[in-house]
């Protein structure tokens, strides 16, 4: 059995202790794997596998924004409409690389480089914030769960 290549692997310090969120974050990093190895094999089949993972991570990415933004209503966020904006140029910019892809430019690596940096970044600081602001809510007992 051929060993799966690591392009990113999670940490605790990526942790956002909001489990459902850091559950959805672990599989974002996991589709960012599976595309870097799709790039590393070069391959038609690679390519096509490609093409269908970032279909899949387009799909888990709209998900995952949908429930975080769900959370941050929920919860009456200040900064939700800055962080909405920045998941709606996120997945502008995702649809805008897939669409290159299919039609045949070289941006594989520059995607998945993009994605990584993104996800690592946003979580750190965007979503450190919020989970902060939700923590302290669950401290003073303003919120469950």
């Amino acid at each position: 059995m051929e060993e799966k290549l690591t392009y990113v692997e999670w940490k605790d310090e990526y942790s956002v202790k909001i489990p459902l969120i850091d559950e959805q974050h672990q599989k974002l990093i996991t589709l960012t794997n599976k595309l870097y190895e799709a790039c590393v094999q070069g391959s038609d089949a690679a390519q096509e596998y490609f093409k269908e993972v970032i279909r899949e991570t387009l799909a888990y990415v709209k998900f995952h924004f949908s429930a975080e933004e769900r959370l941050l209503t929920s919860v009456k966020y200040p900064d939700f409409a800055v962080h909405k904006r920045q998941h709606e140029t996120f997945v502008k910019k995702v649809v805008e690389d897939a669409k290159k892809y299919e039609e045949g430019k070289a941006v594989a690596y520059v995607f998945v480089n993009y994605l990584k940096e993104w996800i690592l970044n946003h979580i750190a600081v965007h979503d450190k914030a919020y989970s902060e602001f939700i923590l302290k809510l669950k401290g003073s007992g303003s919120v469950q769960g």
